[in-house]
C-alpha cells in the first residue's frame, strides 16, 4: 500500500470491503444517520407520522374489547347497538386516518430516500473525479461503475425505509407490549417467552447474509466489468478479429451461473429463520387459548373480549416486530454495500491542491523547468527502477520541444508531470516559476491542452465534442477552432455538419479526421501550453502530414511539447531531449544531435532504413 492506505487495485477493494464488512454496524449505522443530516425537516415530519400512526394502531385492539364486552355481550344480556355502532365507527374512522398517514409518509420516505441515494451517487462519483490518474489504470472500469450504479442501488431500500419502520415498528411493539400488560399480564409472559431465541437466530442469519451480499456484488462487478470490456467498441472488433466470441460468451455465462448461485443462496439463506417465525406466529395464539382456558379454570377474570382483543394486539406486537427483524437483517446484507461504497469514499486522493495554493501567474507563462526529477509509479515494488532518474532540463516559452527515444524510456511520464497527472517522488516541476504541487490544479490545467495518441471522443456530436473544451463557445469559434486545425471543410461536408454524430470513441470518423477534431478541441481551449503526446502515431503516411500541419498551426504562439516516435516530425524543433532508461542522455537540435553521432543519430539512421 501507500499514500495514507489507498488501494492498489479493485479486487484488492473489494477484498478488504468484504473483510470490514459484518462486525462494523455500528460504526456504519453513524455513518448512514449521517446521510440524512440535511433533510432533518422531513425527517422531523415523517417521525411525528409515524409515531401518530404507530399510536393510532393498537387502538382499534382496544377498541374491539369494548365492542365485544359492552356491544356485543354487556352484562345486561342483549347486544346494545348504538354502543357497538359509536364504537365502530370510530374504530373505521381510525383506519382511515391512519391509510391517510400511511400514504403521506410513504411518500416522505420516498422522497427522502431517493434524494440521499441520489447525493450518496453524486458524491461517490465527484469523489473518483478527484481521484489521482494512477488509481484508474489500475482498477477495472467495470468494477468503478459496478460501485456507482450496483452498490448504491442496493442500499435504496435501506435507505427509503429504514427509518420510518424502525421508529414505527418500535413504537408499535412498545404500545402492544403495554396494551397486552394492561390486559393481562399472564398471557404476555406466553406471547414473548421465545423472543429472544428469534433475535439470536436473526443475528446468525443476518452475518450468513452480509458475506453472500458481498460475494454477490463482488460478482456483480465482474460481470459488469466483462461487459465494459467486451461490448465496448473495441471489444467487438477485438472478439471478431479474433473469433473469441464463443469464448467471451462462456465467460459471461460461467459468471452469470455463479451470480445466480449467489443470488438464489441470498434469498434462501433467511428462509428458514422466516419460516420459523411464521410458525411461532401461528401457534401463539392456539396457545394463548389454551392458556386463557387454564385461567378461567383457575378462577382468574378472563373475558371473551380480553382475549379477542389480546389476540389482535399480539398479532399487532408480532407482525411489526417481525418488521424490525427483517429491517436488522436488511441492515446486515446491506452493510456489505455500504462497506464498499464507504471504502470508495475513504479513498484519499494522492494529488491534492495545498491549503495555500495559488493560481498560475503570469510572469513567464509558458517557461517549464524539471529540477533534478525522480519519479517512481505508486504501485512499482520499491526494489524496482525509478521510471526517471534525475532529470533536469528547461522549456522557454514559445519553444518547440521533443521527447525522443526508445519505448519505455519515460517520455509519456515526463510529459504527465506537467499537468501534474502523477507527482514527482523528489525533485521539482516548475511551470512559469512555481512549483507545480504549490499551484491551483484548475489553473495549472487550463493553461494545457494535451493531444494524445488515443483520441478519445464522447458518443454525441462533433459540436458537443468540441465545446467540452469551453462549454459557452459559439458557433463562430467553433468554425474558427475548426479552421485552424484543418477539418472545418470536412466537418461541413457531412450531412449535418457540426451536428453530426460521431459515435462510440468517434468509431463513425477516420483516425486523421478524430485527431484533428481532438486539436480543435485544443485550440479551443487556448491554452499556453500544448503537449502532443505521439499525436500522429498511429496514422498513415497521407493523414500524418495532414495533422501535422494542423499540429503545426496549433503550436505557434505557444509553448509545444511533442512526445515523439516518428523522428520525421520533430525535425523542426527548438530542442530535441533523447531519452533512455528513464534519463536525458542527449539533447539539442536536429542537426546537432545528428552530428553528435549518439542515440538520436542511431535511431534517426533505423528509421530511415
Amino acid at each position: 500500500m501507500h499514500g495514507g492506505g489507498r488501494m492498489r487495485g479493485g479486487d484488492a477493494t473489494a477484498q478488504r470491503a468484504a473483510n470490514a464488512t459484518a462486525p462494523r454496524i455500528p460504526h456504519l449505522l453513524k455513518r448512514i444517520s449521517g446521510l440524512f443530516a440535511p433533510h432533518r425537516r422531513a425527517l422531523t415530519v415523517t417521525i411525528v407520522l409515524v409515531l401518530v400512526s404507530a399510536a393510532l394502531s393498537v387502538v382499534p385492539p382496544l377498541l374491539t374489547k369494548q365492542a365485544f364486552d359492552l356491544g356485543l355481550f354487556p352484562s345486561s344480556g342483549s347486544p346494545d347497538v348504538p354502543v357497538l355502532i359509536e364504537l365502530v365507527s370510530i374504530m373505521v374512522a381510525l383506519w382511515i386516518a391512519s391509510a391517510a398517514l400511511g400514504v403521506w409518509q410513504t411518500w416522505l420516505t420516498a422522497t427522502v430516500g431517493n434524494k440521499v441515494m441520489g447525493a450518496l451517487r453524486i458524491r461517490l462519483f465527484g469523489h473518483l473525479q478527484a481521484m489521482e490518474l494512477a488509481f484508474f489504470t489500475r482498477t477495472k472500469t467495470g468494477v468503478i461503475q459496478s460501485r456507482l450504479q450496483n452498490d448504491v442501488g442496493g442500499v435504496a431500500g435501506v435507505l427509503s425505509n429504514t427509518i420510518s419502520s424502525v421508529i414505527g415498528n418500535t413504537v408499535t411493539v412498545m404500545a402492544a407490549f403495554v396494551s397486552m400488560l394492561v390486559l393481562s399480564w399472564q398471557l404476555t409472559v406466553v406471547a414473548v417467552i421465545l423472543l429472544p431465541i428469534l433475535v439470536i437466530a436473526q443475528r446468525r442469519v443476518g452475518q450468513v447474509r452480509a458475506r453472500i451480499a458481498t460475494k454477490t456484488q463482488e460478482s456483480l462487478s465482474d460481470m459488469t466489468a466483462i461487459t465494459q470490456e467486451t461490448l465496448s467498441v473495441s471489444g467487438i472488433l477485438l472478439a471478431k478479429s479474433f473469433n473469441q466470441q464463443k469464448a467471451e460468451i462462456g465467460r459471461y455465462e460461467a459468471e452469470n451461473r455463479n451470480q445466480i448461485r449467489l443470488q438464489v443462496s441470498q434469498q434462501m439463506s433467511g428462509q428458514w429463520f422466516f419460516a420459523m417465525v411464521n410458525i411461532f406466529l401461528s401457534i401463539i395464539p392456539a396457545v394463548i387459548y389454551i392458556v386463557a382456558a387454564y385461567l378461567i379454570t383457575g378462577g382468574v377474570d378472563v373475558t371473551a373480549g380480553t382475549i379477542v382483543a389480546f389476540t389482535t394486539v399480539q398479532a399487532r406486537l408480532m407482525f411489526p416486530l417481525l418488521g424490525l427483524l427483517r429491517v436488522a437483517l436488511d441492515l446486515q446484507t446491506s452493510s456489505a454495500l455500504f462497506a464498499r461504497i464507504f471504502e470508495y469514499l475513504d479513498l484519499i486522493p494522492a494529488i491534492t491542491n495545498k491549503p495555500d495554493a495559488h493560481a498560475v501567474r503570469d510572469t513567464e507563462l509558458g517557461r517549464i523547468e524539471f529540477d533534478d526529477v525522480v519519479f517512481r509509479y505508486p504501485d512499482a515494488n520499491d526494489d524496482s527502477p525509478a521510471t526517471l532518474k534525475g532529470v533536469s532540463l528547461v522549456i522557454e516559452p514559445g519553444q518547440f520541444v521533443a521527447f525522443v527515444g526508445p519505448s519505455g524510456a519515460g517520455k509519456t511520464t515526463v510529459s504527465y508531470l506537467i499537468p501534474r497527472l502523477h507527482d514527482v517522488t523528489s525533485g521539482r516541476v516548475l511551470f512559469a516559476g512555481d512549483d507545480v504541487r504549490d499551484l491551483e490544479s484548475d489553473s495549472l490545467v487550463r493553461n494545457i491542452g494535451i493531444v494524445s495518441q488515443e483520441t478519445y471522443l464522447f458518443h454525441a456530436t462533433i459540436g458537443e465534442n468540441l465545446r467540452y473544451a469551453k462549454p459557452d463557445a459559439t458557433q463562430e469559434e467553433l468554425e474558427s477552432a475548426a479552421r485552424g486545425a484543418n477539418i472545418h471543410d470536412t466537418i461541413v461536408s457531412f450531412a449535418d455538419g457540426y451536428d453530426t454524430v460521431v459515435g462510440e470513441r468517434g468509431y463513425r470518423l477516420s483516425g486523421g479526421e478524430k485527431q484533428r477534431i481532438a486539436i480543435a478541441r485544443v485550440l479551443l481551449k487556448d491554452p499556453a501550453v500544448l503537449i502532443l503526446d505521439e499525436a500522429t502515431s498511429a496514422l498513415d503516411s497521407i493523414s500524418e502530414r495532414v495533422v501535422q500541419d494542423a499540429l503545426d498551426a496549433a503550436s505557434r504562439g505557444r509553448t509545444t511539447i511533442a512526445v515523439a516516435h516518428r523522428l520525421s516530425t520533430v525535425i523542426s524543433a527548438d530542442v530535441i531531449f533523447v531519452v533512455v532508461a528513464g534519463k536525458v542522455v542527449e539533447r539539442g537540435t536536429h542537426e546537432e544531435l545528428l552530428s553528435s553521432g549518439g542515440m538520436y543519430s542511431s535511431l534517426y539512421s533505423q528509421q530511415l532504413r
